[in-house]
């Protein structure tokens, strides 16, 4: 970054500041993730000095041949890992990839049956201030007060006394698997299309560790960060039915010129996930994910449908006589980043909710096992029953140290 640092000291004072953040905290977003060098250099390449409106071979510019070639391969490596039956890879992002699911299959006032955001939906699913909310008309189901899992009785009853129009099978805060089966079954009784939005899970899923949606849903939306470490963005994988319908809803229904420089971060992400090690990783995320929130729970955490079955969890801090926003804020001072976050059923508002989200996506990719696990559950343990500064000060120094053994783009 020679060359940063010599025109825009700034901005280059940030990055240095940001890296050396990155190194020396502990990282439990679980949105959040580290790509490798590889994906970041494919990122930081001259791939993003072409305009490329359109498709491969159907571009709009001329000298669009190795773009091409990208693309291609970007999309060969999506279909491989994912066994779809054709992939867009051109979505900005997880909700660009949904907006244009959302174009393709339904009209202005249509019916979407999805997750409560408070129960661990996702924005695009529905929510009144989001575009999904603003065109569609949205019926929501939830999970069971007393087990916080999906009811798919419930899910059944809705969607025959509704007739959705889209039935939306994922979530953001959701710790358990997902039965896509199940969702298709339903969906096919009342007539409905059905969309797997696995933007968390969609490494869990390459790696066979999560049901496979691919099979039974009409459309699959995914970002290509989170669990799958790739560059921060979007993909679509459709039947081949769809496939026309999506390319046009993408560009230039849409979006205009994709942005190559990461379609050839997707390319290297997708290659990256067909590897041994990148089902190895998901295995240990699993592992991290079940060990923190085993040992919180035995430390009296209240976890939401008790446990995980996939990379976060839920705690419900309403016994520990702190907000959700105010751990955050203790734990952030001790170096462990993480999500204030509503747990169904809240009392409380979104600003302020009573429950934390914990994921291991990140810290797995560091390197981190089940001992490792332990401590950072001593820690936030630690934190939230003692939060004076003397003592969050004291966790940030172990932290920095647990942080150092296990370093981040060590020549960055």
């Amino acid at each position: 970054m020679d060359m940063l640092k010599q025109t825009d000291p700034d901005v280059y004072r940030i990055i240095q500041e940001e890296i050396k953040r990155q190194q020396n905290n502990i990282e439990l977003v679980a949105s959040e993730n580290y790509c490798s060098k590889a994906v970041l250099e494919a990122q930081g390449s001259v791939m993003t000095n072409k305009y490329a409106e359109g498709y491969p071979d159907k571009r709009w510019y001329a000298g669009c041949g190795n773009v091409d070639d990208v693309e291609k391969l970007a999309i060969e490596r999506a279909l491989d890992i994912f066994g779809a039956e054709h992939a867009n890879v051109q979505p900005h992002s997880g909700s660009s990839a949904n907006m244009a699911v959302f174009f393709a299959a339904l009209s202005p006032g249509h019916k979407i049956l999805s997750m409560d955001l408070s129960h661990g939906g996702h924005l695009t699913h529905g929510f009144e201030k989001n575009f999904s909310g603003q065109f569609y008309q949205k019926i929501t189901y939830g999970v069971k007060q007393d087990t916080g899992r999906i009811d798919y009785d419930e899910v059944r009853e809705l969607a025959k006394k509704s007739s959705p129009d889209l039935i939306i099978a994922g979530a953001s805060a959701y710790p358990r698997e997902l039965d896509f089966a199940k969702f298709k079954e339903i969906a096919d009784e009342v007539g409905a299309l059905l969309l797997a939005d696995i933007a968390h899970i969609a490494g869990l899923i390459v790696a066979g560790v999560h049901p496979d949606p691919v099979p039974h849903a009409d459309f699959v939306t995914t970002s290509t960060h989170k669990t799958l470490r790739g560059p921060r963005a979007g993909l679509i994988l459709c039947k081949s039915k769809y496939a026309s319908k999506i390319d046009q809803l993408v560009f230039p229904g849409i979006q205009g010129g994709p942005l190559m420089h990461i379609i050839a971060a997707k390319a290297v992400a997708f290659k990256e996930a067909k590897t041994e090690d990148f089902k190895d990783y998901q295995r240990q995320i699993l592992k991290n994910a079940k060990t923190l929130s085993n040992a919180l729970k035995d430390k009296g955490y209240t976890l939401v449908s008790g446990g995980t079955d996939n990379h976060l969890f839920l705690v419900d801090l309403s016994n520990k006589n702190v907000k959700g926003i105010e751990a955050q804020k203790i734990l952030e001072k001790a170096g462990i980043s993480l999500n204030r976050n509503m747990i169904p059923f809240d009392g409380a508002s979104a600003f302020n909710p009573s429950g934390i989200r914990i994921g291991t996506p990140s810290v797995t990719t560091r390197g981190m096992k089940e001992s490792e696990m332990i401590k950072i559950a001593d820690w936030i343990d630690l934190a939230i029953n003692t939060p004076d500064d003397q003592n969050l000060a004291l966790i940030k120094g172990r932290v920095t140290e647990l942080c150092a053994d296990f370093p981040l783009y060590k020549d960055y």
